[in-house]
């Protein structure tokens, strides 16, 4: 009578010893750091990559390699600097500025940046901004929350006059009803629409700075 060998644990083939993660949660992965606030680059540094095959990544344009989504998984956000945040704190800020007749352009003015990047953040077309921007439209949303846009010229009175009309178009909530608390949260909704708001007083007209006079000696 033969006695056959116990049989052995079946070997993987060569190639392939251990199973390797897909394009999909890598893909998954990256597009939530973004919306964390990380950018590609920052991203790509982290796991060791060039920016254009993360963007490739997150984009779908084309299947990475192995060590690409390997790589990708092990980053976490802890390791990654924060580039930009979520914009909905934000956008709210700047809706409710609209409520008391300050318009994109006003408000571009006051902070030294482009109409359209206000624009973009009003309309919900940016989802993310950045740091620097995010700061100073707070800061300028707590001077100008419970202010009147000004009303002195007929230019003035227009210009206020159709920032508000696009709130009670949009329903947009004054900054009263706003939850400080949870304004920055992303994902947060105000419990209430557009209401009349008069404010505190008016804000001062926006005064360019002007230039320096050299003393005569």
């Amino acid at each position: 009578m033969s006695i056959n060998p116990p049989a052995g644990p079946v070997p993987r083939p060569a190639d392939r010893p251990y199973p390797v993660p897909g394009p999909v949660p890598a893909r998954a992965h990256v597009r939530r750091l973004r919306q964390d606030g990380r950018t590609y680059r920052a991203i790509a540094n982290a796991a060791g990559l060039d920016r254009a095959t993360v963007s490739d990544l997150a984009r779908g344009r084309r299947r990475p390699r192995r060590g690409t989504t390997t790589a990708v998984l092990t980053v976490t956000s802890q390791a990654v600097p924060r580039g930009r945040v979520d914009a909905g704190g934000t956008r709210l800020r700047l809706r409710a500025l609209h409520v008391m007749g300050h318009g994109s352009a006003r408000i571009a003015r006051a902070l030294g940046v482009r109409e359209m990047t206000i624009r973009q953040i009003v309309r919900g077309d940016a989802r993310t901004v950045g740091l620097k921007l995010r700061d100073a439209i707070t800061g300028l949303y707590d001077a100008w929350w419970d202010k009147r846009a000004p009303a002195r010229t007929r230019f003035d009175r227009a210009a206020a006059t159709a920032a508000r009309k696009r709130a009670i178009a949009g329903n947009w909530c004054a900054g009263a009803a706003l939850d400080d608390d949870l304004l920055d949260i992303p994902g947060y909704r105000p419990r209430q629409g557009w209401k009349p708001a008069t404010g505190t007083g008016t804000v001062p007209d926006i005064q360019p700075p002007r230039p320096r006079r050299r003393s005569r000696r």
